[in-house]
């Protein structure tokens, strides 16, 4: 019994609180072999789908999780893809992959009927340099599969900051829930966005940059240390993280919206 099922019995009166909690608590699970028991229901109950990490697993337990997600919930999200791991994917399910983006090390794997539907939410993304792109993917891959509008410029950083401008501008009237916004180096963009925009902003810094607090580390500290109020953030080149909060925000603003109408 899945969780949609389970809350209209709930609502009609069919069973009872704890029934509903104790079924809930056993949904959606489903195991694959002695190493997984996938999260089949999460995207319903949390309204963030689950992710497979494909680092640390052979392409055989990831080709099997891939498949039971499939199988079990018309989708699978992959991501850190390694080279041997792609291949794989691509020669076990053609015809299944619906979004492959090498720089992100993301795939999409849905069957047909089971696109994501619109929610409204409306969020931004920004990076600061080309090599920001790849953590800025992930935030565009997962907040799309959950259902969000994505208003996206790169390469906008604080070295040429009027770059910056007319991008805001396209977020403001778009009215944009939330901004993701990926910098490496010295992390400053943002701290600059957040400073400028009246919503919240989501710091993904990346492993970008010289010697010395490189591969992310001084951009993640300098976004911590940031005097802008608004500004959270996520560790070094967690672009999905970043994009499941920035679509969280804006899915529930849509919501709270349409309830408001």
């Amino acid at each position: 019994m899945n969780l949609q099922e389970t809350l209209e019995m709930l609502a009609r009166g069919e069973i009872t609180v704890d029934e509903a909690r104790s079924r809930l608590s056993l949904s959606g699970l489903a195991a694959v072999g002695e190493f997984a028991l996938l999260d089949t229901e999460r995207h319903a109950r949390k309204g963030v789908p689950e992710v497979v990490f494909a680092a640390g697993k052979t392409s055989e337990q990831l080709e099997r999780i891939c498949d039971g997600m499939v199988k079990a919930a018309g989708r699978a999200i992959i991501s850190g893809l390694d080279d041997e791991q792609w291949q794989a994917l691509e020669a076990d399910f053609t015809g299944l992959v619906r979004v492959a983006n090498r720089d992100a090390g993301m795939m999409v794997l849905r069957q047909e009927g089971k696109e994501p539907g619109a929610t409204g939410g409306r969020i931004g993304i920004l990076s600061a340099g080309t090599a920001d792109v790849p953590a800025a993917e992930q935030a565009r891959i997962i907040a799309e599969e959950m259902g969000c509008e994505v208003i996206q410029a790169y390469d906008v950083g604080v070295a040429g900051v009027h770059r910056l401008l007319e991008p805001l501008k396209q977020m403001i009237e778009a009215d944009v829930a939330a901004v993701v916004v990926a910098a490496g180096m010295e992390g400053a963009l943002p701290s600059v966005v957040a400073g400028l925009m009246p919503i919240p902003v989501i710091g993904l810094p990346t492993s970008t940059g010289y010697g010395l607090g490189g591969k992310g580390v001084t951009a993640l500290l300098a976004m911590l240390q940031s005097c802008c109020p608004g500004l959270a953030v996520v560790n070094i080149d967690n672009g999905i993280g970043a994009g499941a909060t920035a679509a969280l925000i804006a899915n529930h603003a849509a919501k709270s919206r349409g309830l408001a109408g």
